[in-house]
């Protein structure tokens, strides 16, 4: 092989790997564009007018129908490691009792919070096998006296 093709296909292995070793972004969810927003009008608006201006929302309160959220996330996956979410966007469009909109409010991923999970598990009554035990734990429990004969009194 001549040097220059040798450096030619050194030189694509190289592009080849580098571009492997670029992250995936993602954006998930929809937050409608600010100018979008800057058409709501608090007190004056209703859920019917928001929904037509901004579509469905992303979620609901949990309790009630006062608050609506718009949410969007911006996600960065690099090779086999876990997902990292790099951006965030909540808007809170809260209504009063009405239906009017009171606030709009805009949360990013610094407004968050983290929240510990809790990792404990009931126990359930019993003790836990081995894989050995399970597969040799009926040895010896059945005798050869055939169906309905009682333990021990076999031929």
């Amino acid at each position: 092989m001549r040097p220059a093709s040798i450096f030619s296909l050194f030189a694509a292995a190289l592009t080849l790997s580098v571009g492997a070793c670029t992250p995936t972004i993602d954006i998930r969810g929809n937050v409608p564009p600010p100018e979008r927003l800057a058409e709501i009008k608090p007190g004056e608006m209703g859920k019917n007018d928001v929904m037509a201006l901004l579509g469905t929302p992303s979620d609901t309160s949990t309790f009630g129908d006062d608050a609506w959220y718009y949410i969007s996330s911006k996600v960065s996956t690099y090779a086999f490691y876990p997902p990292e979410e790099i951006e965030r966007q909540v808007v809170e469009i809260k209504f009063n009792r009405q239906g009017k909109v009171i606030s709009i409010k805009t949360l990013g991923l610094k407004d968050g919070k983290e929240i510990d999970l809790i990792t404990r598990t009931t126990p359930a009554p019993g003790r836990d096998l081995t894989v050995l035990e399970q597969l040799l734990g009926n040895v010896g429990r059945f005798s050869g006296g055939g169906a309905g004969a009682p333990a021990g009194t076999g031929p």
